[in-house]
């Protein structure tokens, strides 16, 4: 029988996985009408990486990414209890998160999908938080994978400039409560404006001529820009700030802020509106666009092999994005 005594959360490890193929904004200037300075001005993104290849799915991302975290603290994969792979782009809609268990030999863990776009790092994090400090399960592995690129419209010049692949891993384990690192958390939903960025299924005219049964396929993405700037710009900065006052936290206490990195223009924004130094901002959208969910793991993994980050740094997270839905969690590291 598993203990329900309430625990605390510890970060192990991190990893991350990119494919070779890297796409210029040069180079999609060769395939709609725009231009490398239109690009950078407007999201600040001047490469993204592309999973070319047949056969190539999020799996092989998410494989490398979980293997790269385990190997840094030198784990066997069986020591994994659960699996939480959050993704919107599985190679199996009934779950591509079994597969991942199954090639990196975790066959100790439960493993799932969490789908919930760009926001799912946060929310696969606080999801494996809370199993952890029940004492339900004592290791897991989260891993954010994305690869929108088969789901863009690479005719449509508003969401292929934005979009790269990608895939970003964190190991969390149960501890005692005065090692816990994630510190709270903020989650938040507004379907009312699914709309505004969505990845839609669109049934075909005619039914089936025996069953009336109406089937069809998804489309591409579709966003409106505006409205998921106005969105971001001010509901992540609220979802901050109640989660800082929960913890009794101040703007001055925040090391680094690591938001989801869609648009360098929305990052400045929240920092802005929050009074908070730029040069406390992670960025690394630059090189890779907007990886969905695995643009925050993919981010905090990069800046801990850059040493940016030092033991004991309050970091603030926070996704946002498509549902829409938003959140934050804040973690204090240790080294």
């Amino acid at each position: 029988m598993k203990s329900l005594m309430m625990q605390g959360t510890q970060i192990l490890s991190t990893g991350s996985s990119v494919p070779d193929s890297s796409l210029s904004n040069d180079q999609i200037s060769q395939i709609v009408e725009t231009s490398d300075k239109w690009i950078v001005t407007r999201t600040g993104i001047k490469k993204r990486r592309l999973l070319t290849g047949s056969r190539k799915s999020v799996i092989d991302l998410a494989v490398v990414a979980a293997l790269k975290a385990l190997d840094k603290i030198s784990m066997s994969a069986l020591e994994i209890d659960l699996i939480i792979l959050a993704t919107s782009s599985p190679n199996d809609l009934f779950g591509s998160a079994s597969q991942v268990q199954a090639q990196i030999k975790a066959f100790n863990a439960v493993a799932f999908d969490l789908t919930a776009a760009c926001s799912g790092f946060v929310l696969a994090m606080v999801t494996a938080s809370q199993f952890l400090q029940s004492g339900s399960y004592r290791t897991i592995l989260v891993i954010g994978a994305d690869v929108l690129s088969k789901w863009t419209n690479w005719s449509d010049r508003s969401t292929c400039i934005l979009f790269g692949d990608g895939a970003g891993a964190m190991i969390l384990q149960s501890c005692l409560k005065e090692f816990n690192q994630v510190l709270g958390f903020q989650l938040n939903t507004n379907g009312n404006h699914w709309n505004h960025l969505c990845l839609s299924y669109e049934e075909k005219i005619n039914p089936h001529p025996i069953l009336n049964v109406y089937q069809g396929s998804f489309k591409y993405i579709s966003m409106n820009g505006k409205e998921v700037y106005k969105f971001a710009v001010s509901q992540v900065p609220l979802s901050i700030l109640k989660c800082l006052h929960d913890l009794n936290i101040t703007i001055n206490d925040i090391d680094w802020l690591l938001l989801h990195q869609a648009n360098e223009r929305i990052l400045t924004a929240v920092a802005n509106k929050l009074s908070i130094n730029a040069n406390k901002i992670i960025v690394n959208l630059n090189n890779y666009g907007n990886t969905s969910a695995a643009s925050i793991p993919l981010a905090l993994d990069e800046a801990l092999d850059q040493k940016q980050i030092s033991n004991d740094d309050i970091i603030v997270i926070s996704g946002f994005g498509a549902g829409l839905t938003w959140g934050t969690v804040i973690i204090q590291w240790k080294c």
